[in-house]
């Protein structure tokens, strides 16, 4: 069963890898462009630093199909907090694939079970997850504020009542008994990420997922599909990192950005590839500011699923 736990965190890995090298995705780091302070090379160390965390939490997946340990165990909270630390470990340019970690646990996990069964189709991966991400509990949450604390990203911040980056807030949530899933509930609304989780991973499954693969058979180049999956994303549903550090004008003004680009031809053609090296350079002018991060975080893990179905740059 060792070669379900290599597939599973090799695929996830090499989605991160995919995901970071692909160019040029508007406002991100890609491996033609870096941030002050984070470079593309700190993603591939990142990709490299989360193996482990992924192994095993595709071993919990199989644990589970072998009834060796229960839904409600999983630790989800812990495997996230893990992957953060070594996500820190690996390289110096503080948080990577803090987003992308929160997506693709609980996809290692069941992915897992799913192959662990021998059913690897998308329909019953995705209600495996459903079914693992709605066994969260409050001690999943903390550890996903820890998580956060760790990586010191915006992340969630404060959510309603409780403001996970404080011990005060992890006492309530605990108090309160909020599992992990009611707290990403509680911010689905201003978090793709979070809405993901609470919509059983709609983007991933539903839009990121088909159009990569829709548009590899229609270019043969990998390269091209991902960075137009990172564009139908993005004009699809607003940024919400962009969103919470520029507000959510300027977040719905990218994403029309990015559909014009995808409706001249996307990267494939060269109308749409002058627009996109444009709207990269405009992302750009303001630091990082208006990184689509949450954006890339999506396509990671729409890569992940195509990765898990077979397919192979």
């Amino acid at each position: 069963m060792r070669k379900v736990e290599e597939y599973v965190s090799g695929s996830i890995q090499l989605a991160i890898l995919l995901e970071v090298s692909a160019y040029p995705k508007p406002g991100n780091v890609h491996r033609t462009a870096n941030f002050e302070r984070t470079r593309y090379e700190h993603f591939l160390a990142s990709a490299v630093g989360v193996g482990h965390t992924l192994r095993v939490a595709a071993s919990k997946g199989r644990l589970l199909s072998e009834g060796r340990v229960r839904l409600g165990d999983l630790h989800i909270g812990r495997l996230i907090k893990d992957g953060v630390s070594s996500m820190l470990n690996w390289q110096h340019g503080g948080n990577t694939i803090l987003g992308t970690l929160i997506l693709t646990i609980p996809i290692s996990i069941a992915a897992g079970y799913v192959w662990s069964r021998r059913l690897p189709d998308t329909s019953k991966l995705r209600k495996t997850l459903s079914e693992i991400t709605h066994s969260t509990t409050s001690v999943d949450s903390v550890e996903v504020c820890d998580a956060i604390r760790m990586s010191r990203a915006g992340g969630l911040g404060s959510v309603d009542r409780f403001d996970v980056t404080t011990d005060s807030g992890r006492r309530e949530i605990l108090d309160s008994e909020i599992p992990l899933i009611e707290l990403f509930h509680l911010s689905s609304s201003y978090d793709s990420i979070a809405s993901e989780w609470v919509n059983d991973f709609k983007i991933t499954f539903e839009v990121g997922y088909p159009y990569f693969i829709r548009r590899l058979e229609e270019t043969g180049d990998y390269n091209i599909a991902t960075v137009d999956t990172f564009l139908k994303i993005l004009s699809t549903f607003p940024d919400t990192l962009i969103a919470r550090k520029a507000g959510e004008e300027v977040a719905r003004e990218i994403s029309c950005s990015a559909g014009e680009i995808l409706s001249l031809g996307g990267l494939e053609s060269s109308t749409g590839r002058r627009k996109l090296y444009e709207l990269d350079v405009k992302l750009r002018l303001s630091g990082n500011r208006l990184n689509p991060g949450a954006t890339a975080d999506l396509t990671a893990s729409s890569l992940a699923i195509a990765l898990l179905q077979g397919f192979r740059p």
